[in-house]
């Protein structure tokens, strides 16, 4: 849809006089062409991005909460569809702004954009000078035995961590420990006054300058600060691959050695690095308002409707940044407007099904997920009916239909009972199910999904599967490289649409199963996310505890 066409039909969208059902420029010819039309309105050039809080981001969450409403999704908030969400936007002024080494009496200053990039949503205006120690993966695990901070002295300094962790640690906990939360708890609690972060190549999903075009654009924090937990530090900074082995110059081991080790499964040392890092940092903030979209679409059962169901995709993406081949508008088609419109479509096979599901299910298009899942983060925490109500949480982000639907990773189906309506409905729709094929990547703790899982709610996060190694594989890597966080995310690449339409009726058969069944999911026994799980007085049986994995 081009910009005059998407205009126009927004002129009518907008009026309240005006049903949704307008908004449609013409029939889809399928249940895949449905779904690809609201990708092609919410990732039209006219959006601009969609970024956290601009009048795209608005105009997207209009046009949603218009769709939800045509579907007979209800508003469950006083405030309608919408839920508002106080913010601080803050954006490094990088001229302003410097970080150098200092080392023997001489500063080798280091280049912005080109040696590292500074974090503004970590960081805070004002000045470091601090030693530097690097700590292996920065990871401390007391479940696993592990623990890269056992025996330092941190108070006053700055750690420097490589990307990763053992492979010993399964990976949704390996996941939960690596992020920024749970890093914070630790480093804040040993004094440490900031971060280095360096990646190892072997795990990179961006190139350099993408990531630098990214940093450059303002992050967002929660006007109550209570809320923004993933905070502590003086600096933060990450470094490129390229320049990594200046922080090391001098020292016991070398970037490269330190790199080697970790892909070869072998342990890190710690060590004193015979440097200071001096850090300046100028950060403007402004206040920002955004929104996330949610509603109910009631259950059929006088008790089992009071418990929830929560389907969940982020609405925003990264707006307009530095142009790419002359496009500034990163337009997030595949993330997630992909998602988003998969969720809009299960909401109209629910309601076209004879029989409306007994439990109620709950549509959360949340704001902020590129900015550190905000939008989910203060849903979970200012829910608009119990968390305890909430039975599982099944959330969709880039979920990559770019191959036929064969095949699908759940991430989370081993920490609950959901394994069993997961196997369940891909047994029935002949769809394999597959370990995670990457679990250094973290996707379990990256997404909206782990709003939920830290207070205690049962999720599964769905992607299209593939194999190590696979035709697919290589086809995903590429869409990383070209395509993730970049402009070239829009309605010109190909796409499965038969492949979505078979998933999205996979994720109404999943949502009907749990719906619909006697029984409640909860954590398994051996789940190390068990420990978030709050009492629940339920109306619904709780099954019994499956039996621990050895």
């Amino acid at each position: 849809m081009n910009r005059a066409s998407f205009l126009a039909a927004l002129a009518l969208f907008v009026s309240p006089l005006i049903a949704p059902e307008a908004f449609a420029a013409e029939a889809p010819v399928s249940e895949g062409d449905r779904w690809w039309k609201h990708i092609e309105i919410l990732s039209s050039d006219a959006l601009e991005g969609r970024d956290t809080g601009s009048k795209g981001y608005e105009t997207a969450a209009g046009y949603v909460s218009k769709e939800l409403a045509a579907l007979g999704v209800k508003p469950v908030l006083k405030t309608g569809f919408l839920q508002p969400i106080a913010l601080q936007s803050r954006r490094l002024v990088e001229a302003k702004s410097s970080v150098a080494l200092v080392r023997g009496g001489q500063t080798l200053p280091l280049v912005q954009g080109e040696d590292v990039m500074l974090s503004a949503r970590q960081g805070d205006s004002g000045t470091v000078d601090a030693p530097l120690v690097f700590v292996g993966y920065g990871l401390s695990i007391p479940e696993k035995g592990h623990d890269d901070f056992a025996g330092l002295d941190l108070k006053g300094k700055v750690v420097v961590m490589l990307q990763g962790g053992p492979a010993s640690i399964p990976g949704p906990i390996k996941s939960h420990f690596s992020s920024w939360t749970e890093r914070m708890k630790v480093l804040r609690s040993a004094g440490a006054v900031g971060y280095v972060y360096l990646q190892n190549s072997k795990l990179l999903e961006l190139p350099w300058e993408r990531m630098v075009a990214a940093s450059r654009n303002p992050t967002v924090l929660f006007t109550e600060t209570s809320l923004n937990d993933s905070r502590g530090m003086k600096v933060a900074v990450v470094a490129s691959v390229a320049s990594s082995q200046k922080w090391f110059e001098g020292a016991a081991h070398s970037y490269e050695e330190l790199v080697a080790l970790a892909n070869a499964d072998q342990p890190l040392p710690k060590f004193d690095l015979p440097a200071r890092l001096k850090a300046k940092l100028v950060i403007e903030s402004r206040p920002l308002k955004s929104m996330n979209v949610v509603g109910v679409m009631p259950g059929s059962d006088p008790v089992l409707a009071k418990e929830y169901v929560v389907l969940s995709a982020h609405l925003d993406h990264v707006g307009i940044g530095d142009p790419v081949k002359g496009d500034r508008i990163y337009n997030g088609a595949m993330d997630n407007a992909s998602g988003v419109a998969a969720l809009l479509e299960v909401a109209r096979a629910l309601r076209e099904q004879p029989q409306k599901p007994k439990r109620s299910v709950l549509f959360t298009l949340v704001t902020g997920e590129e900015k550190g899942l905000i939008g989910s983060k203060y849903f979970a925490s200012r829910p608009p009916v119990p968390l305890t109500s909430m039975v599982a949480d099944f959330n969709l982000d880039m979920f990559m239909p770019h191959w036929p639907f064969t095949a699908v990773v759940a991430h989370g189906k081993d920490e609950s009972t959901l394994l069993a309506p997961l196997s369940e409905v891909a047994a029935k729709q002949g769809v394999r199910v597959l370990a995670d094929p990457e679990p250094d990547r973290n996707l379990f703790v990256r997404s909206d999904q782990y709003s939920f899982i830290r207070e205690g709610v049962p999720a599964l996060s769905f992607k299209f599967g593939y194999t190590p190694g696979s035709e697919e594989q290589k086809v995903f890597k590429q869409w990383l490289a070209e395509r993730y966080h970049a402009p070239s995310d829009d309605v010109s690449q190909p796409v499965d649409r038969e492949g979505a339409a078979r998933f999205i009726a996979f994720l109404t058969a999943m949502t009907r199963t749990v719906a619909d069944a006697p029984e409640r999911p909860r954590w398994n026994d051996d789940s190390f996310f068990r420990r978030f799980a709050k009492p629940v007085t339920a109306p619904s049986k709780v099954p019994a505890s499956p039996a621990a994995k050895p």
